[in-house]
């Protein structure tokens, strides 16, 4: 099984939420994430296995935070690498915040 350590991930926890950023580190369900954003709501993609490999058709009624520098997830059930379709099209959502 391939490495996802240094690869750019949608990352979704059982109770956290949906994060989008570099994996750095994995250790069972804790994972650690640089230039992490948080997937508050997509539209665009019908899961987060779309988003992970098309990106967003609707990224104007995407929720996406503001980019953290790092941050740990202590409940991830799942890691999906994303295409550099999908990165290009997260990392050109503008900024939701209030």
């Amino acid at each position: 099984m391939e490495s996802n350590i240094g690869k750019k991930v949608i990352i979704r926890g059982s109770r956290s939420g949906v994060e989008f950023g570099k994996l750095v580190a994995k250790n069972g369900s804790e994972v650690t994430l640089e230039n992490a954003r948080r997937i508050w709501y997509w539209s665009g993609a019908a899961s987060l296995s779309q988003l992970a490999k098309d990106g967003t058709s609707n990224p104007k009624e995407c929720k996406f935070t503001v980019t953290v520098d790092s941050i740990t997830i202590l409940d991830a059930i799942e890691i999906i690498p994303c295409t550099d379709k999908a990165i290009k099209s997260i990392e050109e959502v503008s900024t939701w915040k209030r």
